[in-house]
């Protein structure tokens, strides 16, 4: 089954840990959408990644190819998160959309900012799988709650 990170299970190492049936398929974007920070995870003690529903924005992240019996691991870590198929926009291969699992988050009033490492982990992602060069400018822009 499919399944678009977005956040830092775009680290690849963090992926294969957690999931390792999981194999890259593509770069992909979300259409309409924009990233955010909208929860504060209970594991991390931090803010967390989210998409939230915007008309022109783009979400961009990774689908992976992920065994069926391996989505109860990710829903176990993904913490506050429901899930969603949604259609994700592949690149390289002519464009046909790919029917994903998409974790969107339970929002909170006022979500913390990310922690140093969550960031990290985001980043080493997102350049790792060579994501847009403005949309990785973008994530390096995040403010972070410290430095660890």
């Amino acid at each position: 089954m499919y399944y678009f990170a977005y956040g830092s299970n775009m680290n690849w190492m963090q992926m294969t840990q957690r999931c390792p049936s999981a194999r890259f398929v593509s770069v992909a974007r979300l259409k309409d959408h924009r990233f955010a920070i909208t929860r504060q995870s209970r594991r991390r003690k931090c803010g967390t990644a989210d998409v939230l529903p915007e008309y022109g924005s783009d979400v961009w992240g990774v689908v992976y190819d992920i065994d069926d019996s391996e989505l109860s691991v990710l829903d176990g870590f993904e913490d506050g998160y429901g899930r969603e198929k949604m259609h994700v926009d592949p690149t390289g291969d002519g464009g046909r959309p790919i029917q994903a699992w998409v974790y969107i988050a339970e929002k909170e009033a006022s979500a913390p900012l990310p922690n140093g490492t969550y960031k990290r982990l985001i980043l080493e992602g997102a350049r790792h799988w060579k994501l847009p060069q403005a949309y990785v400018e973008m994530l390096e822009d995040i403010e972070v709650a410290d430095n660890k």
